[in-house]
């Protein structure tokens, strides 16, 4: 069999496999609801003083183009990021490992499966921009060149590149986990921000910058120096229009573009050098397990070595089950979930922590909670992430669902816990509040340390992995808190800030939710 009819059948396989989950269709179901968003002007680009493109086929592809290589690029690396690590768990890889298949061959194909996933999502979008310029449009002419010609440039070069680095991090010791899933955000902002120092970013924020102006400054000379755009949710829309026909796309333009996507290549490549191949004597996780089974079977070898060779067989009988006082041993099930959460932790992250409370007692009030506190709660997000699918990652469920009254107790006391992790790390900004009689500032804070846990459990039984938290949470602080959004911040950084009551009723919510959905699972009516 050729190598071309081989990596075919794998992309293809890995493309059907990951169409089929729901991770899949909320995606494409999010991306749209961006394009609705989008055709009713709830989302748009403001160039310059005020201005936005004239509804023709070229700004509404490069608004669509723009939304899509911001959005996908980002949520579609958390769909994409589990290929290798689905092989390993499904023996997958040991078969290919006793192959002839490189291994460069092997992350290439991985690659373009991660690409036709996000690719499908693209397309998607160009029909849903197609059906936008039959209905929105404010231009009679129609040219499918200028709608579709900023996906093909842009965004698909943009998800290529997002699938390489998903594949990247896979093969990465540190970045394969919930470490990854957290850099990976500040990365794409960091892609983002390449725009503003005048370089072509992969979603191609600086070129539509660069034609807009131009054409604008040709319309109206005397626009301002401090030329600007920006992608705006809500708030206040532009009152002025201009005529835009769309991006040139000169040799340099495209040159650009293929640029991006040899980096892709590249970055593909690249992790065939970290790639283990599936050995199990690359990873010291595995060497630890076959140590451990290991000396358990020289015990159990020895043992029955010393066992007598006729041995009497006898029924069985077990004693009845002593009913202890409900709740009696609540704290120690509490720290036991506590210790299980802090397990495995290096003397890095302890110091680590230590020095953030340290920040929120001596530092100025206005440096603890826009600062001190905000990295306090990010911190511990790999905690929280594994509150409600610890039991699913390490197939445990069957031995802890099984134990009496493990969902009226185990769930309360991994809540608790998580709390605690929460008001432990935040406790220099809490005492400080209360101790200045900051009485909304001090609900705010505690309304935070509640829900934060809250929103972890919940996502963590209902999506059984981890991945679902860290991806969420990282945009939502970065978001809401980070940039101070009233909305979203659940931390109470600004006066404006929502109500500690909405985030304390939404943290009830969360946890009737994960209660309710870990009840349905164990089968109770």
């Amino acid at each position: 069999m050729n190598s071309a009819r081989v990596l075919y059948h794998m992309v293809r396989a890995d493309f059907l496999e990951r169409v089929r989950r729901y991770s899949f269709l909320v995606t494409l179901a999010a991306a749209l609801f961006l394009a609705y968003a989008v055709a009713t002007e709830k989302v748009w680009i403001v160039v310059g003083d005020g201005y936005r493109g004239v509804y023709n086929s070229a700004w509404i592809g490069m608004l669509m183009t723009v939304c899509c290589s911001t959005f996908l690029s980002l949520v579609g690396f958390y769909i994409v990021k589990n290929s290798v690590q689905r092989d390993a768990d499904t023996r997958v890889g040991q078969i290919l490992a006793a192959t002839p298949m490189r291994k460069d061959f092997y992350t290439f194909a991985k690659t373009l499966s991660n690409f036709a996933v996000l690719a499908c999502m693209v397309v998607v979008l160009m029909l849903a921009a197609l059906v936008m310029q039959l209905f929105r449009a404010e231009a009679h002419s129609f040219s499918l060149w200028k709608l579709w010609s900023p996906f093909i440039f842009l965004a698909l070069p943009t998800m290529l590149l997002a699938a390489a680095v998903a594949l990247l991090f896979e093969t990465l010791p540190v970045l394969r986990g919930g470490v990854g899933n957290v850099v990976y955000f500040f990365l794409w902002t960091a892609a983002l921000a390449l725009g503003a120092t005048g370089l072509d970013d992969p979603s191609g924020l600086q070129l539509l910058y660069r034609s807009a102006r131009s054409t604008l400054h040709a319309l109206d000379p005397s626009s301002p120096e401090n030329f600007h755009f920006s992608l705006t949710i809500g708030g206040e829309r532009a009152v002025r229009t201009f005529p835009w026909n769309g991006i040139e796309w000169t040799g340099k333009v495209l040159l650009v573009r293929l640029l991006w996507i040899g980096v892709a290549a590249g970055i593909a490549l690249l992790a065939a050098l970290f790639f283990h191949r599936f050995d199990p004597a690359r990873s010291w996780r595995k060497q630890r397990t076959q140590a451990a089974t290991h000396a358990i079977e020289s015990v159990a070898e020895d043992r029955a070595l010393s066992v007598p060779a006729a041995v009497s067989i006898t029924a069985a009988h077990l004693t009845p089950l002593v009913r202890a006082a409900a709740n009696s041993r609540f704290p120690q099930l509490v720290m036991s979930e506590l210790r299980l959460m802090l397990k495995g932790q290096r003397w890095w992250w302890y110091a680590g922590a230590a020095g953030l409370l340290v920040g929120q007692l001596v530092f100025p009030e206005r440096d603890v909670r826009s600062g001190f506190l905000l990295a306090a709660w990010i911190w511990p997000i790999l905690l929280w992430s594994q509150m409600g699918c610890r039991e699913a990652r390490h197939a445990t469920g069957a031995l802890l669902f099984s134990s009496e009254r493990s969902l009226s107790r185990q769930l309360p006391a991994l809540w608790t816990a998580g709390v605690l992790v929460a008001l432990l790390t935040g406790s220099g900004a809490g005492t400080r509040l209360l101790l200045g009689a900051g009485w909304h500032s001090f609900a705010a804070w505690f309304a935070g340390a509640l829900f934060i846990p809250s929103f972890a459990l919940a996502l963590g039984i209902w999506s059984g992995s981890s991945k679902a938290f860290e991806a969420i949470y990282t945009v939502w602080w970065y978001l809401g808190p980070g940039h101070q959004m009233p909305g979203l911040d659940f931390m109470g950084t600004t006066p404006a800030s929502s109500s500690p009551a909405i985030y304390a009723l939404a943290a009830g919510a969360l946890v009737a939710a994960a209660y309710w959905r870990r009840r349905q699972s164990l089968g109770y009516a």
